[in-house]
Formats: C-alpha cells, structure tokens, sequence
C-alpha cells in the first residue's frame, strides 16, 4: 500500500450487512478515498469509484483486483455536473443499483482572499460542493428502489478551526453540513441516511505537501491523542455509517480528528 494509506493496526470490524452492497465513491483514486475504496472492497462490497487520476487509480485497481468483488474505476471530472450524472448512472447500471453513496473528492488548495476571481469561486464550488449534491440527486431513484441506502458526505475541521489561506475551500466546507441535515430530513421517510464526516488533518502524500516535520508536530502537539490520523481511520468510520449497524444515525456530523482543537 501507498505511504499513509496503510490498514489499522488493530484489527478492524466486519460488516456483514456490507457484503455484496453497491457502494459509488468519488474522488477514490487516492488519498482519503483510497482508503475509503480498498475499506468497502475488503467488506465484500461491490464498489465503483470515480476519479480523474487514472494512473493512480488504475494502480488502485490493480492492488485490490484480489478482493472477493474487485472495485470499477471510472474516468469523470466531478465538476462538470451534467456528465457525472451520466457516469452515476452509468455505474448504477453496471452494478445493478446504489446502496451506498460517499461524497470525498475535494481539493483544499491555498489561496489568499486577493486572487480569487468568479471564475474561481465557481470551480472550487464546483469541486467541493456542488458535485455532492448533484450525486446524491443522482442515486435517489436507485436508493427509493431498493428500499433505502445510506449517504456520507466528506466535511473538513478546517472552517471550524478557521485556518489561513482557504477561504473558499471552507466556506464549501462549511456548506456540506447544511446540506447534509437537508437531505436528511427530505430523505429520511425513504429510509435513506445522510451523514457527514469531519476529518481532522490526515497523513496522506497530497497533505504531506502543505506540511513541514515541524508543522506535522504542531498538529499533533494540538490534537488530545499522540499520532498522526490515516486514510483507514476515516474509512473506519464511513463503514459503520454505511453500515446496517448505524440504521438510525442520520443528519449529524462525525468527527475524526483525534480532537484537534
């Protein structure tokens, strides 16, 4: 496994109700939603993921191709709405239907209050809030047809610790609760959850990039535990939210932060 995606240490639960379950991941190349994909493929689940990395997510493929179901990776840009509602349905066909929805691709790049432009705002918009909508619009008639499903929306810590240099990556952020406890309520009488998770700082290649040893030891100087938070952790977490297990959590925010505060 890639640096930083490594499995739990500890040995990790077993779902049985996410055996043979459709599971659709955004943004499961690499990173978060690499740890997401290879969590729901060692469950037994049958899992697509989208991606605009297809090396990285190729190699994904490959490394998981012994899984009782290997996972399916599809080539989409989630910004452009109207073409990943066909890939969304696309996939739904090629699996039969859509138990499971996790909304992960983001990009936190850095940007100061100057630069940004409309034209920016409305690309990062696209990329950390508007595909999450426009996803769970699209597996609804799936999820009604199958008597429900569970969706998990992929939050951030940042706007609640209000870090420098992300303004409009925060404010999107900020957004997917709302949007989250929404859906919930409109969603709820067809028995299709919605949760969201609020990861804390995850030790993964792209955020390794934005950190220094220094700053990786302020991170974990602020946080309640000792150590640095994986892919897997998080992971951890949409599992049981997935899960029949988490049958009557909905509309509320999850954290894995190691209590960074």
């Amino acid at each position: 496994m890639a640096e930083g995606i490594s499995s739990l240490d500890t040995q990790t639960a077993i779902y049985p109700s996410l055996a043979g379950k459709r599971v659709i991941v955004s943004g499961g190349g690499s990173g978060i939603g690499e740890g997401i994909v290879a969590g729901f493929a060692a469950q037994g689940a049958a899992v697509a993921f989208v991606d605009v990395a297809s090396g990285q997510s190729e190699a994904l493929v490959e490394r998981l191709s012994h899984a009782e179901i290997a996972p399916l990776f599809i080539h989409c840009d989630i910004t452009d709405a109207v073409d990943y509602g066909a890939k969304i349905e696309k996939i739904i066909g090629r699996l039969g239907g859509c138990d499971v929805l996790i909304n992960n691709a983001a990009n936190d790049d850095r940007h100061k209050i100057a630069d940004v432009t409309p034209a920016y705002w409305d690309e990062r918009m696209a990329v950390n809030l508007k595909h999450q909508f426009f996803a769970a619009k699209a597996v609804i008639p799936a999820m009604q047809a199958a008597g429900g499903g569970s969706i998990v929306n992929l939050g951030s810590i940042s706007w609640h610790l209000g870090l420098a240099d992300l303004t409009i990556y925060q404010t999107a952020k900020a957004a997917i609760e709302g949007l989250t406890r929404s859906l919930a309520r409109e969603l709820g009488r067809d028995n299709i959850r919605v949760n969201a998770i609020i990861p804390g700082n995850v030790q993964t290649p792209r955020q390794q990039q934005w950190y220094t040893p220094e700053g990786e030891a302020e991170i974990v100087a602020a946080q309640c535990l000792g150590g640095r938070i994986q892919p897997a952790d998080i992971a951890a977490m949409a599992l049981f939210l997935a899960s029949d297990d988490a049958r009557y959590c909905t509309a509320h925010n999850y954290w894995v932060d190691a209590g960074w505060r």
